[in-house]
Formats: structure tokens, sequence, C-alpha cells
């Protein structure tokens, strides 16, 4: 029963089939050790790479941990069964969680009706054993490739939506830098995957999350976005799960949190590194087990919610001070999307400054036809610490002061960042408070923690200022 091995007739695809294999990665299923081997030698020197179990729960265990483009997997695991069922059970379990991945199921017992009902369940195509080597490579091959040939469609459509999709935010990123965050944009965009969304402030996190909420299947529900940098400690828990009427002094009336109002949808976490350690575990809970308790109450609810959450901060090295619980930072970041700062996209200025004109000169009812060449290149040679959200409010100021047609270098505001420093005497205490600012997100490179310390300031502190001096 063991495989034929078929020497004399492998070499005739050998090379075809390597060049798919050799990025493909397959896991094998089967309780007997030498058909394992058998798979081994068969398919390793294809160019395939492998991983192997022998039971069905180690299945699920490795596609939860870890990435493959196809299963092979044997109908029978227990001794002296042969009804299949505990494969037929794998092949719906696989299906329901990893579509559309390839499955190709193995039978010993040449059972037509039990291969029907993989197929029917959701398996690719079959095999019987003992099995012909190259009927397994072409099954393999052809799986496959009509497995690559899915992914490719979905993400040409899933980047059809993002220049499509119905009240989607301005999304610009045109410069070679934002193209992985494109790339992972379209590809977990359409799934339920937490992800973490991490750059510095300013950089446009939250357009981001946006995105993602509209290639999503929850695109008709809502976003529900929380800046957990904001939230005390002692309004946290009332915040993200709501609270009963009395459950502390000022609680009047019922309060429905913010999982509550996300069931359905989406709910973004923004500053997501400030949350407090003791209340990282009650977050935790939620995000595994889908449960929560409003505060004072008793009754446990379950709600339907994909996380997306946002941090300027390094959680690593936040998960190595102890700082933030690292099983947390796991549940969280299925995918990580890191955004570059503007500095390291300035191919993108030109278009995000455009259409931020447009945005203001509409509000503010002004007639005005671009940027002077002098104004762009002062643009595209700042250093912008303030990412995009500095942009933005740059331009909005432009807007508001410019006299002629076009902005002026002058109408930006940025002279104070380059040319010769101006004398304390000249400065208002606004204007030195901006530049001190300023300089020191730039020499932090934007991480405002730093910047913060740097300045003597709490987070809170410097965001209210940053706030008020539009970076």
């Amino acid at each position: 029963m063991v495989a034929e091995h078929g020497s004399t007739k492998r070499g005739t695809h050998a090379a075809g089939t390597s060049a798919l294999a050799q990025q493909c990665r397959i896991l094998i299923a089967d309780d007997q050790p030498h058909i394992l081997e058998a798979l081994r030698l068969l398919l390793k020197p294809e160019g395939y790479h492998l991983e192997s179990v022998r039971t069905p729960e180690l299945v699920l265990d490795a596609l939860a941990n870890h990435s493959f483009d196809a299963v092979l997997i044997d109908l029978n695991y227990t001794r002296d069964t042969t009804s299949g069922q505990e494969g037929l059970d794998l092949v719906t379990r696989i299906r329901d969680q990893y579509a559309p991945m390839p499955i190709v199921v193995m039978t010993a017992w040449g059972n037509i009706d039990i291969a029907v009902e993989a197929i029917r369940r959701g398996a690719g195509d079959f095999i019987q054993k003992p099995w012909d080597n190259e009927r397994l490579l072409s099954i393999l091959r052809t799986q496959m490739e009509l497995y690559r040939s899915q992914r490719r469609a979905m993400r040409l459509e899933a980047e059809n939506q993002l220049l499509r999709a119905s009240g989607a935010p301005d999304f610009i990123a045109q410069a070679l830098s934002m193209q992985p965050v494109v790339d992972l944009i379209t590809r977990v965009g359409p799934s339920d995957a937490n992800v973490l969304i991490t750059g510095e402030h300013g950089s446009g996190k939250e357009v981001i999350a946006q995105m993602l909420h509209k290639l999503s299947a929850r695109a008709a529900r809502s976003l529900v976005t929380v800046n957990t940098g904001a939230l005390s400690e002692g309004t946290f828990e009332s915040e993200l799960f709501g609270h009963v009427k009395g459950a502390f002094t000022d609680a009047r009336a019922d309060r429905i949190g913010r999982f509550e109002l996300a069931n359905g949808g989406t709910l973004f976490l923004d500053e997501i590194a400030n949350v407090p350690i003791r209340q990282q575990a009650k977050l935790l809970r939620v995000l595994e087990a889908g449960e929560l308790e409003r505060v004072g109450s008793s009754r446990t609810q379950t709600v339907d919610v994909r996380v997306l959450s946002a941090t300027n901060a390094d959680l690593h090295a936040e998960c190595n001070a102890g700082n933030f619980r690292t099983d947390l930072f796991f549940r969280l970041n299925t995918v990580e999307i890191r955004l570059p700062p503007l500095r390291e996209r300035r191919e993108d200025i030109p278009e995000l400054a455009a259409h931020f004109l447009f945005r203001y000169a509409a509000r503010y009812r002004r007639s005005l036809q671009g940027f002077e060449p002098g104004a762009m290149q002062l643009m595209l040679h700042h250093a912008w610490p303030g990412n995009v959200r500095e942009l933005d409010h740059t331009v909005e100021r432009a807007v508001l002061m410019a006299r002629g047609e076009r902005i002026a270098a002058a109408d930006l505001g940025l002279q104070a960042q380059r040319g010769p420093a101006q004398s304390l005497d000249e400065m208002s205490l606004e204007l030195v408070e901006a530049v001190l600012i300023r300089k020191a997100l730039a020499r932090a490179n934007g991480n405002v923690s730093n910047a913060a310390e740097a300045l003597g300031l709490s987070r809170g502190a410097l965001y209210r200022r940053m706030e008020k001096h539009g970076l």
C-alpha cells in the first residue's frame, strides 16, 4: 500500500513543478509514518516545503499558527476505521476556516462515495492509495495553480474596490514606500483578521483603518473609533464595555459601550499602547472569547467585533519592558501594517497637498489655482515631523492666508523650519512653543512618547499642544 515511485516518469514534469513548488508550503496529515516518509521522498525533491502531522487536531493547530498553500490529508486516522468520517469532518472545518485553500484527500479504500462526499464538503480533488506519483504531482500542481489564480483575482478585485468603494476615505499612495501598505490592505482587508497599524503620529493610521473596514464584509456596519490614549484608567471599562445605572456615583443611566456599538462591525482602538496594564487582561478576554460584562452587571454579553488597533509606540519594546501584555500584543497583530512617515513618501506630497487644497478652498470659498513652484519646493524639502496631519493643517492655513490665486511659500508658515533662526525677542510665546515641539518631534523621529519625555511633558499634554499648533 506504499506509493508507486514512478521514477522513470518524474523527470518530465520536475522542471515545471519546481518553479511553482519552490514557494509553496504543503501540510501533510496521515497516521502512518511510512506514508509520510514516502510523500516526503516524492515531494521534497520537487521543491515543496513540507510539514507533516499525524492527527486532525494537529492539522488545525498547524493551520492556526502557520501559513500553507495546500493541505494533503488522509481520511482515516483511528486504527481499523474505514468510514472516512474523521477526514470528512476535518475537510469541513478547514474549508470553513481557511477557504479557499486547496484540500487534496487520500483514501486507501478506493471508496468513491467517500471521495465524492469529500469533494462536496470542499476538497479540490482526491487520490487513492497506493497512488501514482505523476497523478499526485499533477493534482497538486493543478490545485495550487488554481489557488494562485484565485488569489490574484481576489487581490485585483480588492485593489479595484480601493478605487471605487462608496464612502471610502481619500487614499493617496503612489510612493514606492507605500506599495507594501497597499498590498497588505488588499490582502487582509476582506478578511476578519485583527490588524495592528503602526506609524508615527499623524501618518494616517486612521485612514488605513477606514480602508480596511470598507474592504471587509462588515462595511455595511459601523466603524467605531476609540482613542484609548485619551481614556483614564477610571473611565476605560465604562467607555469600552458600558455600565449599568448605579454602577458608580455618576452612572445615572445605563450606557452602551464601544464594543456593543461595534457589534457586527469594526472597532478601531487608536493609541493602543496607552491602555493601562490592569485593563489589558479585560481587553484580552473580549478579543479571545467575544464576551464582556457592563460595569456593575453580572450578565455576560457576546459581541462579534473585528478589532483594528494603532500605535506610534514600539510594542515589542513595551512588551519587553513589562508595560504591555505579550498575549494581548499577539492577539492584536494577526497582521501588522507599518505606515511610513511622510518624509519617506515624499512622492505623495504634491498629490496630498493638491487634495487638501481642493478641500479647504471649497470649505472657505477661496478661488485658488494651485501652488507656486517655491511653495511646492518648500513642502517637498520640509521635515514634516507631524506627517500628513501637519501637511493638512499647513495647507488649511495657507488657504486662509493666501492673497493671490496660487499659494506662495510665505503662505505656508514654514519659514521657522528653515533659514536663519529668529531672535527670541522677535518670536511670540506660542511660536517658540511650536518651534520647540517641532524640533523635539524631529529629533524623536516623530515618536510622541520620546518627544514628550524630552520636553518634560506627559503624552496627553504634548498631544494637546500639538493639536493647538496643528501638528
